[in-house]
């Protein structure tokens, strides 16, 4: 997946919607419009139809077969992304940054620490590479994702995905902090930065 495929996706989007709207590009698209390149062939996006828009989630439907049909290019589309996993993407509508406008439609790409969460939840290696080369070519600041991915934890709902989630997080941060922060890296002081943001009291050590 390139920019150019992906652009040209959205340009074809925004003609066949014909209505003003907001799109919030997450996932492999949104990493490749970072610059982190690899094969994809789906894009992954939230589409908001802005107040006054005369126009239903059918023709949504309509707009994105039609932008497939054109493109070959795959496309999961929601009105709130953050149903997608069992936790939270916080406020990632409001931390979004504006990429492009292709006629009535914004095109917003989800702020690479939101982004992760989604990325770090599923936990598969692609997607912790597409962390690490995004964060990398970002610069995102290590304290910054630990206090959004301890955020996000406290925030989410109970289930089984919240331990699972901090064990991504703490195997993340031990086996490619280094590489993307650089050797002085302190992983111990980030986990317990993330810890505290999701409010986990470690047990203390018994006494005799």
């Amino acid at each position: 997946m390139t920019p150019r495929k992906i652009e040209r996706f959205m340009s074809i989007l925004a003609a066949e919607l014909a209505t003003p709207a907001r799109a919030f590009v997450t996932g492999a698209a949104a990493a490749a419009l970072w610059g982190r390149v690899r094969p994809s062939y789906d894009i992954d996006l939230g589409l908001e139809l802005k107040r006054g828009a005369r126009t239903g989630w059918q023709a949504v439907e309509r707009a994105v077969e039609k932008a497939t049909e054109r493109t070959g290019i795959a496309a999961s589309v929601a009105e709130d992304i953050d149903r997608w996993g069992m936790i939270t993407l916080l406020d990632y509508k409001r931390t979004s940054r504006r990429y492009a406008v292709y006629g009535q439609l914004e095109v917003r790409l989800l702020d690479p620490a939101n982004w992760s969460i989604g990325k770090l939840t599923r936990n598969l290696d692609s997607d912790l590479g597409d962390v690490q080369e995004v964060f990398r070519r970002q610069r995102v600041q290590a304290a910054k994702v630990a206090s959004i991915w301890g955020r996000a934890l406290r925030a989410s709902p109970a289930s089984t995905a919240q331990s699972q989630f901090r064990r991504n997080v703490e195997r993340f941060l031990r086996d490619r902090g280094r590489r993307i922060w650089g050797r002085n890296f302190d992983v111990e002081a980030t986990i317990a930065a993330f810890e505290r943001a999701a409010r986990i009291r470690r047990p203390r050590p018994l006494t005799t």
